[in-house]
């Protein structure tokens, strides 16, 4: 929110206010009391071992914490709860590109185990797809799921995406190297 010249003591912060509602979730901004539920959902060795690793293991509370207060105050808001009768059982973030790359971003996500083949995640990538070419003004979003990953290869595809190659030998994880695979999803065809 702009000053506007009133003294920094006075500057109201408006609460963020986005909320995209689905049949199977909602999306939602973090909020602190989400890191208890989702230390919980995400300390999960089978989880890890298809995310990043900058998504630690074991995955703790404190972790979610630090997380959440890094994400607070993003403009505009990126990075997402996956919630589930009121309570955050994963995350899904879009990682904007930059410079030349700014029209894009980068899709990660996750869910709880005790949430897999819910068709929670295809409802949540196909919402935060959506608010990605909608709000956010991207023209192309992508995922690069490992091709060992099946499940969501599988939700990606029934949300929208399209592959568009394979990148062999691009990542390691837990000592493996892994090729990937590149899907993508485009604001001009996308269905809302």
């Amino acid at each position: 929110m702009p000053n506007l010249g009133v003294p920094p003591s006075f500057v109201i912060h408006m609460p963020r206010t986005l909320d995209i509602i689905g049949t199977t979730c909602r999306l939602r901004p973090l909020v602190p009391e989400d890191a208890e539920s989702l230390a919980r959902n995400g300390d999960d060795h089978e989880i890890w071992l298809n995310l990043r690793d900058r998504f630690p293991h074991p995955y703790t509370r404190a972790d979610a914490e630090t997380y959440i207060a890094r994400v607070a105050n993003q403009e505009p808001v990126t990075s997402l709860a996956i919630v589930v009768d009121g309570c955050a059982i994963g995350g899904i973030s879009l990682r904007r590109g930059e410079d030349i790359e700014r029209v894009n971003a980068e899709l990660g996500y996750w869910i709880g185990r005790a949430y897999w083949g819910r068709g929670i995640i295809t409802e949540a990538i196909r919402r935060a797809t959506g608010h990605a070419f909608g709000a956010l003004g991207l023209r192309r979003v992508f995922a690069v799921p490992f091709t060992r990953n099946v499940a969501s290869i599988r939700a990606l595809e029934k949300a929208g995406y399209a592959r568009e190659g394979t990148m062999r030998r691009s990542a390691v994880k837990d000592g493996e190297l892994l090729d990937q695979y590149l899907y993508a999803a485009y604001d001009d065809r996308w269905v809302r």
